[in-house]
């Protein structure tokens, strides 16, 4: 737990995907994600957190849908938002806080 907290304390936009290998529409984010981080490059840190294997992270976020994805810079949340989003809207979204 202490390495995610390291990772969103840092001043580098990180967007956290909390999903489940069970969850179809988190197996849709996987590519999603992925372009995201090519258009991206360093001004993103994306993070795969399986609510399965990280019951705690998970409850401390008050995870209720996956997949759920936050983003986080300098250890505040910024932004939370359920279900499937396309690369174009969150890459707008973070822009906004690099």
């Amino acid at each position: 737990m202490n390495s995610f907290d390291e990772k969103i304390n840092g001043t580098t936009p990180v967007l956290v995907d909390f999903s489940a290998e069970w969850c179809g529409p988190c197996k849709m984010m996987g590519p999603i994600l992925k372009q995201l981080k090519d258009s991206m490059g360093e001004n993103i840190t994306i993070l795969k957190v399986d609510v399965d294997r990280n019951q705690v992270l998970s409850a401390r976020y008050n995870i209720r849908n996956v997949p759920t994805l936050k983003l986080f810079k300098n250890g505040k949340e910024l932004w939370s938002g359920a279900g499937v989003r396309q690369a174009q809207e969150l890459k707008q979204l973070i822009s906004q806080y690099i």
